[in-house]
């Protein structure tokens, strides 16, 4: 598969060789699977004191004619609070009391990250990729013609940018700029940059919807926020050299 090269002043240099990986198969289903599994584990466990709601003197006695019970009272057969004098005082301990237990609280032991098989997911993560590399899905997903040739691939010198005005030129040179002032707007995603990780451009995650991750960290929540395939994706050569070494070991 063929690809463009594009200079920083949005100008095609040469036609590349793509990697591998643009030629899979879309799989969406897989997809949504790694975004859900990817976002899962940025959760935090979280959980309640075992003993909330029912640190209280109250007790429930279930048998109508047992020492203390409260039968023929005019009260609701409930766990009541002991007060001295054999009265009695507020409802504890259940759920539908003041200051009652929870009916099913969050438990820390829970396991709330959703694992993903290591070659489903690179299967996942190449077929994002891919879809990254389809000119119609794209653009439907940006809600904006792309005039460039997809996959988007700008020479390295993009890496090597420190200053934010010279990210936002590039943009403009690749006629992006609706994209970011979108997602300034509307909070939306902008394009996402992918880098080799050997540069620092990280100037350009200062714009707003903009995010730049290195190639070694990308996974399909960048490539498909919300699950939805199709962001554009700026690479760098080297970025690819990068995906295309991580696809070869087998990591995913």
């Amino acid at each position: 598969m063929k690809g463009t090269l594009y200079s920083l002043e949005g100008k095609a240099v040469k036609q590349i060789e793509l990697p591998h990986f643009f030629d899979e198969e879309k799989r969406s289903d897989l997809v949504k699977r790694a975004v859900l599994s990817d976002e899962s584990k940025e959760r935090q466990p979280k959980g309640c004191y075992r003993f909330a709601g029912l640190e209280t003197s109250a007790t429930y006695r279930g048998r109508k004619e047992d020492y203390g019970a409260i039968k023929n009272k005019g009260i609701a057969h409930k766990p009541h609070e002991v007060l001295p004098k054999g009265r009695y005082g507020k409802v504890k301990r259940i759920p539908g009391s003041v200051k009652g237990r929870r009916a099913h609280p969050p438990k820390a032991e829970r396991r709330i990250a959703e694992e993903m098989n290591k070659r489903e997911y690179a299967k996942a993560l190449k077929s994002a990729l891919a879809f990254a590399a389809d000119r119609k899905t794209v653009c439907a997903r940006m809600s904006h013609e792309i005039g460039a040739s997809l996959p988007l691939v700008v020479d390295n010198s993009l890496e090597g940018l420190k200053k934010t005005k010279d990210v936002l030129a590039v943009m403009k040179a690749l006629n992006l700029l609706p994209l970011l002032e979108k997602a300034k707007r509307n909070g939306s995603k902008a394009p996402l940059i992918i880098i080799s990780g050997e540069g620092s451009a990280k100037a350009g995650s200062n714009i707003a919807g903009v995010d730049v991750v290195e190639a070694k960290a990308l996974q399909a929540r960048h490539l498909a926020p919300g699950t939805h395939p199709g962001r554009l994706a700026i690479f760098t050569e080297k970025s690819l050299e990068a995906l295309n070494e991580r696809f070869r070991g087998g990591k995913k």
